[in-house]
């Protein structure tokens, strides 16, 4: 018998490691991979190289320092309104850590928790580890939209809370306040805490802004929102994110962020108080620049004939296959476009847990657009020529 545990003998290398890990052995262009290219606000940079030189190095306190915890309370009120006490934000070694102590300070054994698919492909694995049962609502393309009927169907007894994402990756698409308030409306009637996997808050577009199940009537005490630093920055690899909630389950996420990674680098959380305290034109320009990168592509790849489904927020696009006249299903075309096209992307029927069982959808790639100008114009190039190829394979 082996002395793994069943669900990490059973796992996978992860489809965003697959696919980066291809384009490095390859050269291809990664659009898979959600990351920008660009080595971040020279600002945040220097105020962590300050904070090395000038804070200390030893560890800080196990739920953060003071400082970005007040921080982050002072970021939610200005930009979402939020009421939040230091004493309700946790720092986390990026937004993952945050989700397996919520998993492990929430779910008990036999527990089912509820995920919108297609998720984020953490969440599965991590509700087994705790004990828990996943149990899935397919979204659908093109508005990926929230249905609380279909939510409803899969309640049981043993439901204990449900994990949403919005906005949600890897469609881009935000939930309304009609289908947020369904949701709210559900927790409250069958007494369910949420997982707001909320990473994405801060990029958005096109003026639509963002409001947390938190703040809807009664959600407050059934809530944990957890955040990211690196996406409101875009520096993905200093992983310092954190979570809020209030009252026991605060208790109960400190207890369980203490045995996973205890604390995070202090010079890094004194950068991100300091980038978190900055105006909202600092934020309006860096999401503009975002903003214009996502118009580059969405317009190249229009123009080489990929159909692009509508898209609010995130770093991602995605293109429905069918509708771009490429028969190729989701993962066949990812497969095919690194090695011969040279540009890496993701298929979202890869996001799907158990897409056969769900009938989720394997027509559509996500492509990531935070790169250089230069670059995204050349991976359109090389998908206008791939999509060429493979349609002429067909006459």
């Amino acid at each position: 018998m082996t002395p793994v545990h069943p669900v990490y003998a059973a796992m996978g290398t992860t489809i965003f490691e697959q696919m980066s890990g291809l384009s490095r052995e390859l050269g291809a262009i990664n659009l898979g991979q959600g990351f920008p290219d660009e080595p971040g606000s020279p600002d945040l940079i220097a105020a962590a190289a300050r904070a090395l030189t000038e804070k200390s190095n030893q560890y800080p306190p196990s739920p953060g320092l003071p400082e970005l915890r007040d921080a982050v309370a002072g970021f939610y009120a200005r930009r979402q309104g939020l009421n939040l006490r230091r004493e309700e934000v946790i720092v986390t070694s990026g937004a993952t850590e945050a989700l397996a102590a919520a998993l492990l300070a929430l779910v008990r054994p036999g527990d089912q928790v509820v995920l919108f698919q297609p998720a984020y492909d953490a969440y599965a694995p991590l509700v087994e580890r705790a004990g828990g049962e996943p149990v899935s609502v397919a979204l659908s393309p093109p508005a990926w939209a929230y249905d609380a009927g279909k939510l409803e169907e899969t309640l049981t007894a043993r439901t204990r809370l449900l994990i949403l994402n919005d906005p949600l990756n890897p469609a881009g698409s935000v939930a309304s306040e009609a289908e947020l308030a369904a949701i709210a409306e559900v927790c409250l009637r069958r007494d369910l805490c949420a997982i707001c996997d909320e990473v994405w808050e801060d990029v958005r577009f096109d003026g639509v802004g963002h409001r947390s199940l938190l703040d809807f009537p009664g959600m407050a005490e059934r809530v944990v929102k957890i955040g990211s630093a690196g996406k409101i920055f875009g520096l993905t690899g200093w992983k310092i994110g954190w979570m809020c909630a209030r009252g026991e389950l605060a208790t109960a996420l400190g207890r369980a962020h203490q045995f996973l990674t205890f604390t995070s680098p202090p010079a890094l959380q004194w950068a991100v108080a300091e980038g978190l305290a900055k105006p909202d034109a600092w934020f309006a320009e860096q999401n503009g620049g975002w903003a214009a990168s996502r118009e580059r592509l969405a317009a190249g790849l229009a123009e080489a004939g990929y159909v692009v489904l509508p898209n609010a927020a995130t770093w991602f696009l995605c293109v429905d296959l069918p509708a771009s006249g490429v028969t190729l299903d989701d993962r066949t075309f990812s497969a095919r476009a690194v090695r011969e096209a040279g540009v890496a992307s993701i298929p979202v029927s890869a996001l799907f847990d158990g897409v056969d069982d769900l009938g989720g959808p394997r027509h559509v790639v996500r492509f990531c657009f935070t790169k250089p100008d230069a670059v995204l114009d050349e991976a359109v190039a090389r998908l206008a020529a791939f999509r060429r190829k493979v349609i002429e394979e067909r006459v």
